[in-house]
């Protein structure tokens, strides 16, 4: 996924009431920029931190600058994270159309945003008259406390439970249902659910599993231009 525009560079000052943040731009200038992210983004949010953001001429903005990337370091230097977490939903599904998931490949059609399940709506509906249907949920990882390891959630999900036992509704059903963790950031090497944050999320995704839930947990390359999807890491439950 490349972004429409060149990123701009500068430092955080705050995040505040959950979606907004201060930024001063490295021309000096201080703006308030949407954050478009529900989690706490927790170790993300230090004041003075390099970050990148993005900027719209939409005249019906509020807030003409988003939130695009901040820069973490977990003790190996410095990498990109993405925090928008409207974007992974088109990041996976230009990979899957670029048959760079391989689990994924083969399927006649893709759909975004289909209802099922009770009142929910699934990320991306993959159908095919051979294969079937394959239901396919997708989170948007950022969190790293330990150097190389992804956790999931940052923040307590009842909505990521509900998500979990809605996809293994679908494989009982007769049809697939994937989770897929989208790790915005180029660092992670391994990727646990965080039982210490959220442990009904951590059981969650055990029963999952145990109903034949596939999980998958890909990485990503994150520059000022674009995020994409780079490689598989394993998944390790607590």
């Amino acid at each position: 996924m490349k972004f429409q525009s060149l990123l701009k560079p500068g430092r955080l000052i705050k995040r505040y009431k959950r979606f907004l943040a201060d930024i001063e731009l490295e021309d000096g200038k201080t703006i308030t920029a949407s954050c478009p992210n529900t989690g706490s983004m927790l170790g993300l949010t230090d004041p003075g931190i390099k970050v990148w953001v993005s900027e719209s001429d939409s005249p019906t903005r509020k807030y003409r600058h988003t939130l695009e990337l901040v820069e973490n370091d977990i003790g190996r230097g410095p990498t990109l994270v993405g925090i928008n977490t409207g974007h992974p939903n088109k990041i996976v599904a230009e990979a899957i159309a670029n048959k760079r998931i391989a689990t994924l490949k083969g399927y006649a059609s893709l759909k975004r945003e289909q209802k099922y399940g009770k009142a929910s709506r699934i990320d991306i509906l993959l159908e095919d008259e051979t294969k079937g249907l394959a239901y396919v949920e997708i989170k948007n990882v950022h969190l790293m406390r330990k150097s190389g390891l992804a956790e999931f959630p940052d923040s307590v999900t009842a909505r990521g439970v509900k998500h979990l036992e809605e996809l293994g509704d679908m494989v009982e059903q007769g049809h697939r249902g994937v989770m897929l963790f989208l790790i915005q950031r180029a660092d992670a090497t391994r990727m646990s659910p965080c039982v210490d944050i959220d442990p009904t999320y951590a059981e969650a995704l055990a029963r999952a599993i145990a109903r034949n839930v596939e999980i998958l947990a890909y990485r990503c390359e994150l520059t000022p231009e674009e995020i994409r999807l780079s490689r598989t890491v394993p998944l390790r439950m607590p």
